[in-house]
């Protein structure tokens, strides 16, 4: 097993024999199987494509299983199992359209083993060939698997996106291209870094889709008081990312005098007037990060509903009440299909729920961009009076390392005359502090999951435009937490686009190689967190 891809590796070179977070080497094995039978996809639906010829649903398919594959998402060898043999499908389909012969290579021609052992062993293998393609050279093999890890993090936002039926061509030809090139030996480091490149351009297409398909499906985010604290009555636990998902167990539970809560990255969906105001039994936000469920999700008094990442492996004090959707997957526990949540509602009906009320405590999201973009003029005439100094951006992943401790201190130490956008679960480091306004406007503005990247950008650049500038002169700074392939995507659309000085922490990825990191570093001052006092006066005095 050799696993780099999230920021929790046991040591600074990646996971061996088994992933801190619970993933077995066996799934290893199996991840690192559907990723080559993905590349063999990928070459064929190349090929096809050359000759007009498309499939949606293996397009659509393939994100999901890449998806799949991303941390915290799928535990299961029997689902990946099921996505290695339904992408030979896929890809079997797909040749029977091409009407010439063609010289595949390997990886298209691959075929399952008839066990799971030996199936095990044909990702152990393809494992191998991997690693051993790259070992000629350190920092080509680095960019590759930066490019691999961005893909997967493209992956989840393309299948968030055509769940609510919005897809885009350029998403899935790029998606093939790259897989493809990942079985390349000619291309050069510069080349690599181009492509590194196109991904992040690619991403920010896949992010706008995304916007698209939430917005228009369930309107612009508002500015929206949730509360943080349970009122008396049943409940039922949603966490994770997709909208659709909760959706249908919105439709599920009216009138059943059960209250949903969201948990993690599902805080900002009650920012969305169709689903907020269409379903008061829409409560709450219960609990914080990811990385809390097991303190969490043992104290919660009904059923829990996993939508996507981030699944840690449950306990067993609370396995036997977790559902799981979608790619989600692990080991025993029961995985429904979204249009029948019955078994989550009868459980919930049957379990205690919360018995009493408790003071109520609320925080504020849905400061997506439509909302700060509708202040603008008063944001900008804010900064030309001297009332608001500077923007940070501090958002990203959260972890369970205690170098994450970083991110609250510097909201702590930010003066009161600066601005602070926020979004993803790293938030939770702070989403619930006191800081006041600077003329009605928020010190503090949750932008939304780590989905809602584009929201911050767009804010981004309409800020430059205002001021007649690029976001590289604005008083802006990004102090970035990453985790998982996801902020791999999203660091490669910043550089994309441009933007310098930004800083990440708590640790670099052990998939970025000294001489990588170096000239990221010179092209676009990319560096390390140090301390909050540190980089805060760097900052502001840029």
């Amino acid at each position: 097993m050799f696993c780099t891809q999230c920021e929790q590796t046991t040591r600074d070179e990646g996971c061996f024999n088994w992933g801190a977070c619970g993933k077995s080497p066996e799934v290893d094995a199996l991840q690192d199987l559907l990723t080559h039978a993905l590349r063999g996809l990928a070459e064929v639906a190349i090929a096809a494509r050359s000759s007009g010829i498309r499939h949606p649903e293996a397009d659509e398919f393939a994100c999901e299983a890449l998806f799949a594959t991303l941390t915290n998402v799928n535990f299961s060898e029997d689902r990946f199992i099921d996505y290695i043999h339904q992408t030979v499908k896929y890809r079997e389909a797909l040749k029977s359209q091409i009407a010439s012969v063609t010289d595949w290579s390997d990886v298209a021609i691959f075929q399952p083993a008839d066990t799971s052992e030996k199936l095990i062993q044909q990702g152990k293998d393809a494992e191998f060939d991997f690693i051993s393609q790259g070992s000629g050279d350190v920092d080509v093999f680095s960019l590759k698997l930066t490019v691999l890890y961005g893909l997967k993090g493209i992956a989840a936002y393309a299948h968030h996106a055509a769940e609510l039926g919005y897809t885009d061509d350029r998403i899935y030809d790029f998606y093939y291209d790259a897989l493809a090139a990942l079985g390349r030996s000619n291309l050069s480091l510069e080349e690599w870094v181009q492509i590194a490149l196109k991904l992040g351009e690619i991403n920010l297409v896949t992010m706008e889709i995304l916007d698209a398909a939430n917005t228009e499906t369930y309107g612009h985010p508002i500015p929206t008081e949730v509360p943080i604290t349970p009122r008396r009555g049943k409940a039922i636990l949603i966490s994770g990312h997709d909208l659709r998902d909760l959706e249908a167990l919105l439709q599920q539970t009216a009138g059943t005098g059960v209250d949903v809560y969201s948990h993690g990255e599902l805080l900002p969906a009650h920012g969305y007037p169709k689903l907020k105001a269409k379903y008061p039994h829409f409560y709450g936000h219960y609990g914080t990060a990811w990385q809390n469920q097991p303190r969490e999700f043992d104290e919660f008094p009904g059923p829990i509903v996993m939508t996507t990442n981030c699944l840690m492996p449950p306990k067993s004090t609370y396995r036997d009440r977790v559902f799981t959707l979608g790619a989600v997957g692990f080991e025993g526990l029961k995985h429904l299909d979204r249009n029948d949540l019955t078994p989550v509602v009868k459980m919930a009906k049957a379990m205690p729920g919360f018995t009493e009320d408790v003071e109520l405590r609320t925080v504020t999201t849905g400061f997506a961009r439509n909302a700060v973009l509708g202040v603008a003029d008063t944001v900008v005439e804010a900064v030309k009076q001297g009332k608001i100094r500077h923007f940070f951006l501090v958002g990203g992943c959260d972890g369970a390392k205690p170098e994450r401790g970083y991110y609250e201190e510097f909201v702590d130490r930010v003066p009161s005359d600066c601005v602070i956008l926020t979004l993803a679960c790293g938030k939770f480091r702070f989403f619930d502090k006191e800081l006041g306004d600077i003329g009605g406007i928020p010190r503090l503005l949750d932008v939304g999951q780590c989905n809602d990247a584009y929201s911050a950008i767009q804010i981004a650049l309409a800020l430059a435009n205002a001021f007649d500038t690029d976001v590289n002169q604005l008083p802006l700074s990004m102090i970035l937490s990453w985790y998982e392939q996801k902020a791999v995507s999203i660091l490669l659309t910043l550089l994309y686009l441009g933007i310098h000085d930004i800083r990440l922490g708590p640790t670099l990825p052990a998939f970025i190689s000294p001489k990588v990191f170096e000239l990221l570093s010179q092209a676009y001052h990319l560096q390390k967190i140090t301390t909050p006092d540190a980089d805060l006066a760097a900052c502001l005095n840029r």
